[in-house]
């Protein structure tokens, strides 16, 4: 099945903290954080494309910093919205006819390998609907407000992360029902839960960090020392 990638690249970074730059153009290495995502997408042959939702002011000077790149594969970009939701579905209305997955990605997990790539997409193709998670190291206590009303067993539960891999046409069924019943969703399979629709995990990593706090640019320079040859 042809796969493309959408990344929702249009977001604020306000954990970030005020006066700080947005977290997916933070420079790791001298490149934009996003930048540094987008190639591994463009690493992966079982992706065919990709789709980058981006505010309007940041079209223009990231077109020029991404032909800079010279990508191996068709790559759009996309005016984004101000929510992750109305962000993706722009990205969805952007992918060629002929593509039959679609892999949603946060712009600021820059660590993914494109092996967890490739066996999220494979898990997608036979399943129609699949995401990368990692179970909890840590116990999880269920709250109101500040005191815990149960321990949740950590055996069934799983931290999702992303891509996330979707038929087109399930996902996009899917942001058609959240719009109708006024759902806002954290991640894309929390809408297609709401369709009833199964979606598989596939074991993660935690190296595919999500960078969102400044505490994390020191691992994510880590990370990239490591994998730098």
């Amino acid at each position: 099945m042809k796969t493309a990638a959408i990344i929702p690249a249009a977001g604020l970074g306000t954990r970030m903290g005020r006066g700080t730059s947005r977290k997916q153009f933070m420079l790791l290495n001298g490149d934009p954080i996003l930048v540094h995502t987008i190639r591994k997408f463009l690493a992966c042959p079982a992706v065919n494309e990709i789709v980058v939702a981006l505010r309007n002011e940041d079209l223009g000077w990231f077109g020029e910093l991404l032909r800079r790149e010279n990508p191996s594969k068709p790559v759009r970009l996309v005016a984004g919205g101000d929510h992750r939701q109305v962000s993706v579905q722009n990205g969805l209305a952007a992918v060629s006819a002929d593509i039959e997955l679609a892999a949603v990605h946060d712009a600021v997990r820059p660590f993914v390998s494109v092996e967890l790539i490739e066996k999220v997409i494979a898990e997608a193709t036979k399943t129609g609907a699949a995401i990368l998670g990692i179970p909890p190291v840590d116990t999880v206590k269920q709250v109101h407000r500040t005191t815990i009303r149960s321990t949740l067993p950590r055996e069934r539960i799983v931290l999702a992360q992303t891509p996330q891999v979707f038929r087109v046409e399930l996902l996009r069924r899917a942001y058609q029902q959240a719009e109708a019943d006024g759902l806002v969703g954290t991640d894309e399979a929390s809408l297609v839960e709401h369709l009833d629709v199964d979606v598989t995990v596939v074991l993660g990593s935690d190296r595919n960090i999500k960078i969102t706090r400044p505490s994390d640019m020191a691992l994510a320079r880590l990370f990239l020392q490591e994998q730098t040859p």
